[in-house]
């Protein structure tokens, strides 16, 4: 299932970007959030290629009012950075000179160097690698949007943490709860739907047993949690009592529940 379909914020948030490079950058973008929250490791780092080549073309145009079109392959990517790097103040504003261009480059050599763009990278792709890519461009995106949308840092990560949320039509946020609009969903199903929206972050105990609205919450843990944790579905942490949906849950999350969603 593909969550990220429907327009996005983030084109309005970029709208005085230029439409050539605003749609490549958060097509990539999200796809760099939504294979990170399945778990597809070499992906993100294929997806964070793309981002990387489309945000420095979007920098080559702002600062020298050409860029490698796109199509065409780019030589040598660090090399490209250094030297938009190297222009005087006058080219542009600090960031979009500097700061960009650095993280670019340590984002482009971290997918590179793990086994994710080619054969024969020096480490596996791994879940920490694509938590390190998905922030750096999560920053990324915040400083295009701070710059281009007049925000501040604090709002635009505020959009960015909207966006690495699954948004799902079955769940309803109100009041501080959520609720399954959706009829027919057990207990389990409804836990498994909760827990897919925030992978990442997981769900505490507490929140899935208001949510649900199960009556008793030492017969819900036993009942409920404890055997979707024995089936591998969702990791069930007693210590912080926090509850996440395994590789297996989101299977069962989009092969079996959104797949019978009407």
């Amino acid at each position: 299932m593909n969550t990220f379909k429907n327009k996005s914020p983030l084109h309005s948030a970029l709208n005085s970007i230029p439409a050539n490079f605003r749609d490549k950058i958060v097509k990539s973008y999200l796809e760099i959030k939504q294979r990170y929250l399945e778990s597809r490791y070499e992906s993100v780092g294929l997806s964070a290629g793309k981002f990387c080549e489309s945000v420095l073309r979007l920098l080559q145009s702002l600062l020298t009012s050409s860029y490698t079109p796109f199509g065409q392959q780019i030589p040598n990517f660090a090399d490209e950075c250094r030297k938009l790097i190297q222009l005087p103040k006058t080219a542009g504003v600090e960031s979009q000179r500097v700061v960009l261009p650095r993280a670019l480059s340590f984002l482009y050599t971290l997918r590179s160097k793990r086994g994710i763009s080619h054969v024969g990278g020096d480490v596996d792709a791994n879940p920490i690698d694509s938590a390190t890519i998905s922030r750096i461009a999560d920053w990324i995106m915040c400083e295009l949007i701070r710059i281009h949308h007049s925000l501040s840092l604090e709002e635009a990560q505020a959009l960015i943490d909207t966006i690495s949320t699954r948004s799902l039509p079955d769940i309803w946020d109100v009041a501080g709860k959520k609720r399954i609009l959706r009829k027919g969903l057990n207990y389990r199903q409804q836990v498994l739907l909760f827990t897919y929206q925030d992978i990442q972050n997981g769900v505490l105990t507490e929140d899935l047993h208001q949510w649900t609205e199960y009556t008793n919450l030492t017969t819900f843990k036993k009942s409920v949690l404890k055997p979707l944790h024995e089936e591998r579905l969702i990791e069930y942490d007693k210590e912080s009592e926090i509850v996440y949906l395994s590789p297996s849950g989101i299977r069962e999350v989009e092969e079996v529940i959104l797949k019978n969603s009407r």
